[in-house]
């Protein structure tokens, strides 16, 4: 890519510049561009922090995306960037490289609209006992992102963040997903799960999703869900761009110490914004979680525990014994008498 190195010295530079102009203490960046090409994981390119910053990754890999890139030098410049495309820019030489500065990265792709909806309903119908087997998500939109996904390299990154979104709840619930069983014989998966996206430059930002919901139910029966939903694609996505950098912000400023031990920060992947995101990384991405009620709960607890706030169950065992409130005395035999129970 001739010039890259001096595009991002620049770019590097602007940033440092518009930093010292503003008197900030610091500066998010937040990628708001349409999606990119798909990055492969290149042993030797971008698989490891010191592979990720050679000076030949450039030249060696021409077809790599203008976000990782970026990205690199934004790591090494202690600037949290924050992707909300959904090109898989944090491959691991990026997360390492963010452990190494200790600088906080979230994930990638905005769960804004069809996909936040899917979070919801995934987990619904697993949570009830009912088994989707098949999941089909269409979408048509004829603005600039709808243009940049009719080429099959971008769409190729979108596709893999809007449907790794029901994985987790999937591989979570071994009753209805069997470990080494599968729905479908053709695609060996346990949900036969499409996405499509389609580019009609007539209707502008207001995007169409179509969403069908297959599942088995009881005594081999079938229940079919199916959705129509029509939005202004951007106007659900910008409101998350002021959560998230709020957030992202405050973390970064946040310590914790275990036993009156040496202060510390967060681990620099911030599953903390799971939340907003379609594909958001974990620290152990084995751990992921996707069922958008679990991440709220996840965000709101922290909040509470930060404000020196009791965190929220919904366990609500006062009322199951008929009380108001319960003392210390009564909680701790409660708790007592649920662990016998469990025992």
């Amino acid at each position: 890519i001739p010039g890259i190195q001096h595009k991002l010295d620049t770019l590097r530079g602007n940033i440092r510049d518009f930093k010292a102009t503003h008197g900030l203490d610091k500066v998010i960046v937040l990628w708001t561009a349409t999606t990119e090409r798909y990055a492969e994981i290149v042993t030797g390119l971008n698989d490891t922090a010191d592979n990720s910053c050679s000076p030949q990754w450039p030249r060696t890999r021409p077809s790599s995306s203008p976000r990782p890139l970026s990205s690199r030098w934004l790591l090494s410049s202690r600037g949290p960037p924050t992707s909300t495309a959904p090109q898989n820019t944090f491959v691991p030489g990026m997360i390492e490289l963010a452990e190494r500065h200790r600088v906080p990265i979230a994930g990638d792709d905005f769960k804004s609209g069809q996909t936040k909806m899917k979070s919801v309903l995934a987990e619904f119908l697993i949570d009830s006992g009912i088994k989707p087997v098949s999941i089909v998500s269409y979408n048509h939109l004829g603005n600039n992102d709808g243009c940049n996904l009719s080429s099959p390299a971008q769409f190729r990154s979108k596709e893999i963040s809007k449907a790794s979104v029901v994985d987790d709840m999937v591989g979570g619930n071994e009753i209805l997903y069997p470990p080494g069983t599968t729905c479908c014989k053709a695609s060996g998966k346990h949900v036969d799960h499409t996405v499509v996206i389609k580019y009609v430059p007539y209707v502008g930002d207001s995007k169409r999703a179509v969403d069908e919901y297959t599942s088995e139910i009881f005594m081999k029966g079938r229940n079919t869900i199916s959705m129509f939903n029509v939005c202004e694609d951007s106007l659900l996505a910008s409101p998350l761009i002021i959560d998230l950098v709020l957030v992202a912000e405050l973390a970064s400023r946040m310590s914790y110490a275990i036993d009156g031990g040496e202060t510390q920060s967060f681990h620099p992947v911030l599953a903390l914004l799971a939340y907003y995101l379609k594909a958001p990384r974990y620290p152990d991405q084995s751990k992921v979680v996707n069922a958008l009620s679990k991440q709220r709960l996840n965000l709101e607890n922290f909040l509470r525990v930060a404000a020196g706030l009791p965190q929220e169950t919904h366990l609500r065992i006062a009322h199951m014994m008929g009380r108001e409130s319960l003392s210390t005395d009564v909680r701790s035999s409660a708790a007592a008498v649920a662990a016998m129970d469990s025992d």
